[in-house]
């Protein structure tokens, strides 16, 4: 079994990157072939693996420069590569509208290499531009990060409104994995009234691993390593422990999540 799962949200701030780099690299700690694709021209998934934003990257792949397999990078965790990304991908965004088929670029490319992992995560960039139609039409699935603030569900109706759009007419299958819930203070009325407003409008598509503020979380992109490596008794660490565990569970895959 292979699953391709974009993280998306057009909303900056909201946790989506993060998710990217910590649950990518929490699946991997279990011993599932993990992809991350980098496909945000901000590249901060790239450099928070500690990947050097001069690589090639997703944006070679996508313009036809380079086949996708001489773009995929090894990182310091076994099971864990990337496919980084950099500022050049700006450009993709204007050069993809006069292509062929410019919303399926990416699904042309990784549908060759899909069988190799366990599992693609997508990190989008924070719009809902080609970019981001390409992963969704690439992906199985949609995860969506939602920060517990006032804000949070500002938005979502136009996200879900894409995800519709392209599941009528790109993608047939494309369904929403989970929302996850960012940024969570135990301390505040706050969190816990979003959570419920969350839960009202999306039920059991909402994980029950909550992700916690935590400094380590913030902390970790500058060391260049995801949260179970800078800190793996974090509070932080676990809470991406354990939502790894549950997507695991929630596709029903045998192997139990531990530390290496």
């Amino acid at each position: 079994m292979s699953k391709i799962i974009s993280i998306a949200n057009q909303k900056g701030g909201v946790g989506k990157t993060t998710t990217s780099i910590n649950l990518s690299a929490s699946v991997a700690a279990a011993e599932f072939k993990t992809l991350l694709i980098d496909i945000d021209p901000q590249a901060n998934s790239t450099s928070g693996l500690g990947i050097n934003k001069n690589e090639d990257s997703i944006y070679e792949v996508i313009e036809g420069i380079k086949d996708v397999d001489q773009v995929i990078l090894n990182t310091y965790m076994p099971f864990l590569d990337i496919i980084p990304s950099n500022i050049n991908l700006v450009g993709a965004e204007v050069e993809l509208v006069s292509m062929e088929n410019r919303e399926k670029k990416l699904l042309e490319n990784i549908s060759v290499i899909k069988d190799n992992y366990d599992f693609i995560f997508i990190d989008c960039p924070p719009s809902l531009g080609l970019l981001t139609l390409n992963a969704l039409t690439a992906a199985d699935t949609v995860l969506i990060p939602v920060q517990c603030e006032y804000f949070a569900l500002e938005g979502l109706g136009q996200l879900l409104n894409t995800i519709n759009i392209v599941k009528k007419h790109l993608n047939t299958d494309l369904s929403i994995e989970g929302v996850l819930l960012t940024m969570f203070d135990t301390r505040l009325r706050l969190s816990h009234q979003v959570r419920e407003e969350v839960k009202k409008y999306f039920g059991e598509k909402v994980f029950k691993t909550v992700i916690n503020r935590n400094v380590r979380v913030s902390e970790a992109p500058s060391h260049a390593k995801p949260v179970i490596l800078y800190d793996s008794i974090s509070v932080g660490a676990q809470n991406y422990m354990n939502l790894a565990a549950e997507l695991i569970e929630r596709n029903n895959l045998t192997k139990t999540l531990e530390n290496k």
